[in-house]
């Protein structure tokens, strides 16, 4: 009797160790398993230099959403970056979209600055106005060689 509670009290044990990091591998993963807490946007730049999948959306510093995918429009040679915007934020149809990067060398991040238009961006919206990534390099070997040329 007593080697069968020993055994119920392991295998229990590890039932709840199991369901545990189960728990957390989906919370780690952002995956949402009943539906979404979410809706979608999506921007064109001229250049996402540096952007990935994951990125976080930001205003104002604020985290409220994140990057679910970029893909290349073959006609008009844009990047196209589709967003994940948290439910309740809501963005207006003249918002501008940038990227942005955190500190000199860091990651990478959609900044979104709010318009004043009462007409709002609805789930599968765009955003039109956008402003490309800055490219430190290329303005760095711009002032180099500048430079030699005086």
């Amino acid at each position: 009797m007593k080697k069968f509670s020993v055994e119920m009290a392991v295998g229990l044990f590890m039932v709840f160790a199991f369901a545990c990091f189960a728990w957390i591998s989906v919370k780690l993963g952002e995956v949402h398993l009943f539906g979404g807490t979410s809706y979608h946007v999506k921007a064109r730049f001229t250049s996402i230099t540096g952007l990935k999948v994951g990125a976080n959306v930001e205003i104002a510093g604020v985290r409220i959403g994140r990057v679910s995918a970029i893909e290349l429009d073959p006609e008009e040679y844009e990047a196209v970056v589709n967003m994940e915007i948290d439910q309740g934020v809501e963005l207006q149809d003249d918002a501008i979209a940038s990227i942005r990067t955190a500190g000199i060398i860091g990651d990478r991040y959609v900044s979104i600055l709010p318009g004043g238009s009462p007409d709002l961006i609805e789930d599968g919206g765009e955003i039109t106005e956008t402003e490309p990534a800055i490219n430190i390099e290329e303005l760095i070997s711009k002032y180099i060689f500048e430079k030699d040329d005086q």
